[in-house]
């Protein structure tokens, strides 16, 4: 292999000739070499969306020859489309506030834009990665900057899964509305309830998640780009520090807006842990749907049985025939990895000192993990799972059936004492409790199936109060 050169300021290292990263990122390679997880790619090329817009306001405020600056904004352009993607070798865990990355991020770019202007990469006097990529700007304002763009794209993304799930979870609300089924509080035989009226619980709490999602993206839009080391916009230019807002928001097409107090975003990271709050709860939403759903498909033989799911892969090595929940399953395991992930993130956040967050790093990896793996899990969700569930209403009739559970029903015309003492009957002789009702001469079937209807069962009011107006206690 040939290599080049290059020098900084503790001394000399050999960078392979044809790479584009330089002798920065080869000391942070080789520095941490921790968990062979690279930086998020969204937030790489929201960082050359950063650095394309501070060379178009360098070169609009006469900071910047304009030969170097087309071509920085070319090569930023490149990386921000998803060029040069195996040259961000540095590794997600790193020291530094992001220092790393951003010299990463400066280098490809600087020789990227060397080879435009028909130099060798390596040249840095024809394009050079700290007096002309990262001119005007510092890690501590472009990084905080870049994750914000990014968390606003994937929030974004999110939020469009979230109304997929939601639209489906609607769509076997109203498939399933006119299935009585016995509901269960505490694990226990309860009320009965509609199997969409379960659905339409799951859809709400997810139309919420959704909500709040879309919502905390303004959050984001505040930026602190032109605050430099520690936000007091020290070298940078007053006029660079208006234009490169108003570039990077034509690039991204996102609301940005430069923060009133940029010392404040520059240490402080609060709004990543109002984000990942959020996240948590969406994660939470989805546990507990996932959860529901491999309990009401149990068996198929020996559990409930009411819904069942999706058959998409073998469940046993062992087992002739068995299938597993196995979607169910892994979108629990994606919400335990974002609940993790929310709590590191807030004590990354706590752990800033005075007017920087040396652990920006970690939260961006968190945090776009969790945006990431909450979207796929959720379009999995709703395509290899919600879509396909099928109601077995037989199965739900005769848990009712077999339960106790619409006695609460008719304790409004029986009294509660004698509902009471029918359930009693009932365990005793080992009866249906609709049978020992009829027996007793208390309701005949007719009654009892005036009743026993889902409207009157699972809406507001008596059931049947209307039919059994004599007999209501």
């Amino acid at each position: 292999m040939e290599y080049r050169t290059e020098r900084d300021l503790l001394g000399e290292m050999k960078v392979p000739r044809d790479v584009y990263y330089g002798i920065h990122t080869v000391r942070a390679a080789g520095n941490f070499p921790v968990s062979g997880m690279r930086v998020h790619p969204v937030l790489i090329r929201a960082m050359a969306q950063v650095k394309q817009a501070a060379a178009l306001a360098n070169m609009d405020s006469g900071l910047l020859d304009h030969k170097i600056g087309e071509a920085i904004a070319s090569a930023a352009a490149e990386v921000a489309g998803g060029g040069l993607a195996d040259q961000f070798i540095v590794d997600s865990f790193q020291g530094g506030a992001g220092t790393s990355t951003n010299m990463n991020v400066n280098e490809v770019i600087a020789n990227r834009a060397i080879e435009i202007t028909g130099g060798k990469k390596g040249d840095y006097h024809l394009v050079h990665p700290l007096k002309h990529v990262n001119l005007s700007q510092s890690t501590n304002d472009v990084y905080p900057t870049a994750l914000r763009v990014a968390a606003i794209g994937m929030v974004l993304e999110l939020s469009e899964s979230l109304a997929g799930l939601q639209a489906a979870l609607q769509e076997k609300e109203a498939e399933f509305a006119g299935i009585l089924k016995l509901g269960r509080t505490e694990m226990q035989d309860a009320v009965p309830v509609t199997l969409g009226q379960e659905f339409s619980a799951y859809a709400e709490a997810i139309a919420r998640d959704r909500w709040r999602l879309y919502k905390v993206e303004e959050r984001l839009r505040q930026v602190n780009l032109g605050g430099t080391a520690a936000g007091t916009g020290l070298n940078a230019d007053l006029n660079y520090i208006f234009r490169v807002i108003e570039e990077l928001r034509a690039i991204t097409g996102y609301g940005l807006a430069r923060s009133e107090n940029t010392v404040d975003l520059t240490q402080n990271a609060d709004v990543f842990v109002e984000v990942s709050g959020l996240l948590k709860a969406a994660a939470v939403s989805l546990a507990k749907i996932a959860g529901d759903l491999r309990l009401l498909s149990s068996g198929p033989l020996g559990g409930l049985a009411e819904i069942s799911l999706p058959e998409v892969q073998p469940g046993s090595s062992i087992m002739p025939g068995k299938v597993n929940p196995v979607i169910p399953e892994m979108v629990i395991q994606i919400s335990y990895q974002v609940m993790g992930n929310d709590q590191t993130i807030a004590m990354a956040a706590a752990a800033g000192q005075l007017e920087l967050n040396a652990f920006l790093p970690l939260i961006a990896h968190n945090l776009l993990q969790s945006l990431g793996l909450l979207k796929s899990a959720a379009n999995i969700f709703t395509d290899k799972c919600i879509r396909g569930i099928m109601a077995d209403e037989a199965r739900c009739r005769y848990w009712l059936e077999e339960s106790h559970g619409f006695i609460t029903a008719l304790t409004p015309h029986l009294g509660y004492e004698t509902a009471a003492e029918m359930v009693k009957k009932a365990k005793l002789e080992k009866k249906r409790l609709r049978e020992i009702v009829i027996d007793s001469g208390l309701l005949t079937e007719g009654e009892l199936e005036a009743i026993f209807t889902p409207g009157e069962l699972t809406g507001p009011g008596v059931a049947g109060a209307k039919h059994l107006k004599g007999k209501v206690i």
